[in-house]
């Protein structure tokens, strides 16, 4: 019985955190609306943008790194960065490395947005996820 019921309480809370996450994931795509993105979009952004910001300058990622961060399929992921690069935020380039891999950048356009929309998103994360 006390199995049953520790069995009961880990499965009420996964899906406390499911239910925050899909809260959250909505009131990020309410607000980031504003800026012409969804919160997937803005996750992109954001790896991209960490990135420059660790390395001090320009810095581009393979579309698989990005994959690992943003947890979204190669394909998914594929046609959000095609999304972004249509809408002049990121760029795309041959790896030199590998000719068969592809790596991401994001563009000025791109920085400007991701500076812009940065304080909607954390203010969001804040409220959604700072316990009262």
């Amino acid at each position: 019985m006390a199995a049953k019921k520790a069995e009961q309480a880990l499965v009420e809370q996964w899906r406390d955190m499911l239910a925050l996450h899909a809260r959250t994931q909505c009131e990020l795509d309410r607000a980031l609306h504003q800026h012409g993105v969804c919160a997937s979009d803005f996750e992109v952004l954001d790896v991209l943008a960490d990135g420059r910001r660790a390395t001090g300058g320009g810095c581009s990622y393979r579309v698989q790194e990005i994959a690992e961060r943003v947890h979204l399929s190669q394909s998914a992921l594929s046609r959000l960065i095609a999304r972004l690069e249509k809408d002049g935020l990121v760029e795309r380039a041959l790896c030199p490395e590998d000719r068969r891999g592809v790596r991401v950048a994001l563009t000025a356009k791109g920085r400007t947005l991701h500076g812009e929309a940065l304080p909607v998103q954390r203010a969001v994360l804040t409220r959604m996820l700072t316990a009262d």
